[in-house]
C-alpha cells in the first residue's frame, strides 16, 4: 500500500484516507461475512496494474481495438486455467461480476417472459435466482423452491415444483445454504421438465476446485461464479459451458449485456486461478471447513440455533429468534467489538431482508489470516459474550480483547 503515500495521497487526500481506514477496519476487524475474502499481494499487484489502461473489446485474437496482444495472453491464461482448474469445456472470463454472468446466461438462451425456477430469497437463494427485485424476476416468469422444515433442499418437492411450473431454466445454487448441493439430481429434474440448468456455485467455487464438494460441471448446462469468495481473487464473474453452448455465451457477454472487459481484473483472475491450483490452496480450503464445523458446534453448545442444524461447507446460517434479538441488532453489536457479519433472512422469516431474524457467518476471510480451530473457538466465545449477554459491559470488553488478540497474532498480510 506504499503507493497510496506515494501517488495518491498528494493528488485526492480524501480518497487516500477512506482507503487508509478500510485498510486499518480489515486489519483490527475479523471479517466473518461468507462472501468476503483477502486477495493475495500478487491478485492486488495484477488488479493496479497498466492493464487497466487497455481497452480490448472482442476476444483474443478478434479484438475491435489495436495492441491487445499482451492482454490476449492474460486472458488466454485465464481461459485455460479456468478450464484445467474445473474440467470445463468452455469459459467466458470476461462477465465484471456473478450477477452478469447469471445475466448473461438468460440472455443467451431466454426470451423474455420464458420461465425460470430458482431458489428463494429468503431459504438462502440469490436476487439473480428470479427475485421480484431484480431482472431475474422482472423480464422473466420467475418461480420459487425453498427448503424443508429442517432446512434442508428436499429434491422430490423441488422435482414435483418443476413438473407443475415447467420452467424453460432451473437454477440451483445459493448464497446462504450451508449444505451439500446435490447437483446430479438437479440435472435429472431438469431433464425430466426439458429445462435448462444453470449452477450458480459462486459461494463453493473453492471448494470445487479442490474436490471439496461436488462438481457442478459435468451435470449444468452452464455453470457460474464469482473470483472473490472462496476463489480468493478479485472481484469477478466466470461462466462455464458445454462447447455447444460457447458461441451464445460469448455473444450474449459481448456484445450483448458488456463492452469492454476490464483486463487488469481478468489479469487478476489468471493469477487467482493459477493459486488455486497449489496445493497450498487444497489444504486453505480444507481448513475453511474444518473451521466452519468447529465455530458452527461451538455456537450450538452456548444456545445457538443452526438452520439446518450445522455446514457441510464455509459458511453457517444463524437463528437468532431464540436469542431475542434480530439480525440487523446483531450485526450492529458485534461490529461494535470488532467482528463483521451480515444481517441474513432465515427460512420462515417474518421480520423482511432489512431487518431479519438471523444472520450469515462464513470463515474464509479469518482462515486466509491463518487461524485455526483453536481460534474458531475463541470467535465463538467472543460471538456468544455479545449476543447472548446484552448490555453486559464486562463481557463485552471480554469480547473485544479477544477480537484485538486475534487481530495481533494472525495479520492479513505478514508483512
Amino acid at each position: 500500500m506504499d503507493c497510496i503515500d506515494e501517488y495518491l495521497l498528494p493528488v485526492d487526500p480524501e480518497v487516500a484516507a477512506a482507503i487508509r481506514d478500510e485498510e486499518r477496519r480489515q486489519r483490527e476487524k475479523l471479517e466473518l461475512i461468507a462472501s468476503e475474502n483477502y486477495a493475495s499481494r500478487a491478485v492486488l499487484a495484477a488488479q493496479g496494474s497498466v492493464m487497466t489502461n487497455k481497452y480490448a473489446e472482442g476476444y483474443p485474437g478478434r479484438r475491435y481495438y489495436g495492441g491487445c496482444e499482451h492482454v490476449d495472453v492474460v486472458e488466454e491464461l485465464a481461459i485455460e486455467r479456468a478450464r484445467k482448474l474445473f474440467g470445463a469445456e468452455h469459459v467466458n472470463v470476461q462477465p465484471h461480476s456473478g450477477t452478469q454472468a447469471n445475466t448473461a446466461v438468460y440472455f443467451a438462451v431466454l426470451k423474455p417472459g420464458e420461465r425460470i425456477l430458482g431458489m428463494g430469497l429468503e431459504t438462502g437463494g440469490h436476487l439473480t435466482h428470479g427475485s421480484r427485485v431484480n431482472i431475474s424476476g422482472r423480464y422473466y416468469e420467475s418461480y420459487l423452491y425453498g427448503v424443508n422444515q429442517k432446512g434442508f433442499l428436499d429434491y422430490e418437492e423441488i422435482r414435483k415444483r418443476a413438473l407443475e411450473v415447467r420452467p424453460r431454466m432451473i437454477v440451483a445454487g445459493a448464497s446462504a445454504y450451508p449444505r451439500r448441493i446435490d447437483f446430479e439430481a438437479f440435472a435429472a429434474i431438469a431433464r425430466e421438465c426439458g429445462s435448462y440448468l444453470l449452477v450458480d456455485m459462486a459461494h463453493i467455487a473453492g471448494l470445487v476446485a479442490t474436490g471439496l464438494h461436488p462438481s457442478p460441471i459435468p451435470y449444468a448446462d452452464f455453470t457460474t461464479t464469482t473470483t472473490h469468495k472462496t476463489l480468493r481473487g478479485p472481484r469477478g464473474g466466470l461462466i462455464f459451458c458445454r462447447k455447444s453452448f460457447a458461441e451464445k455465451i460469448d455473444k450474449a457477454v459481448f456484445p450483448g449485456i458488456q463492452g469492454g472487459p476490464l483486463m487488469h481484473v481478468i489479469a487478476a483472475k489468471a493469477v487467482c486461478l493459477k493459486e488455486a491450483g497449489s496445493e497450498d490452496f487444497r489444504s486453505y480450503q480444507r481448513q475453511v471447513v474444518q473451521n466452519a464445523s468447529r465455530l458452527g458446534e461451538v455456537l450450538k453448545e452456548y444456545g445457538f440455533s443452526l438452520v439446518s442444524g450445522g455446514t457441510d461447507n464455509h459458511l453457517l446460517l444463524v437463528d437468532l429468534r431464540s436469542k431475542d434479538v434480530t439480525g440487523s441488532e446483531a450485526e450492529l453489536m458485534l461490529d461494535q467489538v470488532g467482528i463483521t457479519v451480515n444481517k441474513n433472512m432465515v427460512p420462515g422469516d417474518a421480520l423482511g431482508p432489512q431487518v431479519t431474524s438471523g444472520i450469515r457467518i462464513g470463515t474464509p476471510a479469518v482462515t486466509t489470516r491463518g487461524m485455526k480451530e483453536r481460534e474458531m473457538e475463541q470467535i465463538g466465545r467472543a460471538i456468544h459474550c455479545v449476543l447472548s449477554f446484552r448490555g453486559d459491559a464486562a463481557r463485552i470488553e471480554e469480547a473485544r480483547r479477544i477480537v484485538a488478540r486475534l487481530c495481533r497474532e494472525f495479520p492479513i498480510y505478514a508483512s
